[in-house]
Parts: structure tokens; sequence; C-alpha cells
């Protein structure tokens, strides 16, 4: 929505009336010769001039350059046109104001007795953007990240949903660990518009950690399952030992992988399945590993005793 703002100037011998069409931010000072005016980049700016039947010659300037004068266009631009309604209103349009538009605007009037002039200054507030942002990216734990951007205004970068991290064009983050990685928020600011905002991923790689894994109290004759879970970055893949041996799936064993789990399934248990697995977890980062049990019931409290203190003769 537009908004109109007009400011009037009574001058012996004529009548200058100013109007703005745009962005509603107005600074006025009625006892300077230059009043200031505020819109938007991207708006549309009115100028107004009202004079009355005693002028003889008008004409628009910026800075030293002429404009119009009279109803002759000197300047090039096709945003600026003249807007009259009979012989009292010299107005000056600007369509679509772009920053180099900022500036002194002087309406310049010949009258009988002498010249006169009244001049508005333009400025242009520049809505936040964000011209550039840094690419996604895949970094080892450890590493040195700097995030960057090119902006405009006033930035803000936020981690996900979390508080602020850092105001400026760059944000540093020294040995980056696995719970720094997420989706980076970059945030440009001001009164002007609604924020600009860009997101860069940063990926995390980290070597794997076994952080769960449940052992099964399985009768003779029932499918045991243990389960085995790992967190890494890339993605795990999984081994299942029994002693020093590695299985792999048959008739009788199961090996299944889901992403960062793994389950061991023994179909038929025996007496002879009993006893101590270990899942192995790897990546191009490391390798982790955790002891599972397979036991019958009242069976594992020995299995630890003996594994813990072997009987020597």
């Amino acid at each position: 929505m537009s908004c109109f703002w007009i400011h009037s100037i009574l001058i012996p011998g004529f009548f200058v009336l100013f109007g703005f069409e745009g962005f509603p931010v107005i600074s006025v000072d009625s006892q300077r010769s230059t009043d200031n005016i505020t819109i938007r980049q991207g708006d549309t700016a009115v100028i107004r001039c009202y004079v009355d039947d005693k002028v003889s010659k008008v004409a628009w300037l910026n800075r030293s350059n002429i404009i119009f004068a009279g109803e002759d266009k000197w300047s090039l631009d096709p945003r600026v046109e003249l807007v009259t309604q009979g012989q009292l209103e010299y107005s000056l349009r600007i369509q679509k104001v772009d920053v180099f538009d900022e500036g002194p605007y002087t309406c310049s009037i010949q009258t009988k007795q002498q010249p006169k002039t009244s001049q508005v200054y333009l400025i242009v507030q520049v809505p936040p953007v964000i011209y550039k942002v840094s690419d996604d990216i895949t970094v080892n734990e450890g590493s040195n990240v700097t995030l960057t951007e090119e902006p405009s205004n006033a930035l803000t970068w936020i981690l996900s949903a979390s508080e602020a991290l850092d105001v400026g064009e760059y944000l540093e983050i020294s040995g980056i660990v696995r719970s720094q990685a997420g989706r980076y928020e970059c945030k440009a600011s001001n009164d002007v518009s609604t924020p600009d905002v860009k997101y860069v991923n940063v990926v995390v790689n980290y070597p794997p950690y076994i952080k769960e894994v449940r052992s099964s109290e399985t009768p003779v004759g029932q499918a045991g399952v243990l389960h085995c879970e790992a967190s890494a970055v890339p993605q795990p893949e999984f081994e299942w030992y029994r002693d020093e041996r590695r299985l792999s799936s048959s008739q009788s064993v199961s090996i299944q992988i889901s992403g960062s789990r793994t389950l061991l399934v023994v179909a038929n248990v025996t007496e002879d399945d009993y006893g101590n697995y270990t899942c192995v977890a790897t990546n191009r980062l490391g390798i982790h590993n955790a002891s599972v049990f397979l036991y019958k019931r009242n069976h594992l409290e020995k299995w630890f005793i003996s594994l813990c203190f072997p009987i020597i003769p």
C-alpha cells in the first residue's frame, strides 16, 4: 500500500507544495531550506511543486543536472516524468527508485520579482538483501569452518532454532564438533522490509560410536535377536563376529542392517549358540566395537565370571 505525504512552503509570489508517494518514512524540518523525504527502493516517488500564475519559468534539477526546463525533458532516464494538472502543478515523478536516485532535487521558479528555489533531499532505503552465501559444506570433526556472506544490512547467524551465534558477514567455528552440524540460518534485516534469509547446511563427519546394544535371553529352540546401534557420519558399515570368526547370513543366522542399526538373528538357538558376540561399526574415519550376549536364564552371570576370571590349571 502506498502512502502520501504533503508538506507546503509559502513564499511571496508563489506557492510550493511537496508530496511523496511510497514508503511512509518522513523527516521534515520547516525551519530548514531543505526537506528530507524517504522512500523504499523500487517504489515510486512524486516530488510535488505547485506554483501560481505569476510564475514565468520553472525547472527541475538534480544537483547541477537539469531534469526538466519547462516541459522540455533534458534527462534521458525513462523513469522520470513530469506530473502537471493545469498551469499550477509542476511535479516530478520517479518510478522504480534506486539508490543512485538519492540526493537533492530542486524546483527552480522564476517570478516577475526574483528567482526562487526550494530543495528536497530524497533518501532511498534499501530492503535487506543477501547477495551471496557459502555453499553447503562437509567437513571432518575438529576442522575449522568459516561461513561467509555478502550482505547489504545487519546480519545474524543462527543454528537451527538456537539463539543467535554471531553478528557479521563471517561466522568462524574453531574445531567443529558433531553437535554443531546442521542448518545455519543467515538473516539480513533492517526497518525497511521483512528480513532476507539464506541457509547453509554443514555436515560434520565423525568416526562410529556404538551407543546402544541389547543382549538376548533366549531359550533353546527359540529365535534369539541381538541389537546394535551406532552413531557415525558417514553412515557406518556393520559386521558381526563370534569369537574371531566373522559371521555372514546363512540358514541359521540372519544379519539385518537398516541405517545406523543392525540385528543378528539366530533362528533356532542351540546350546552351542550361547556366548559372546561382537558388533563392529566402521566408516572411513574409524572403527568401534561392542560385546553382545546370547544367553539363557541364569547363565549370563556364569559367562561373565568365566570371561573375567578364567580357571587356570
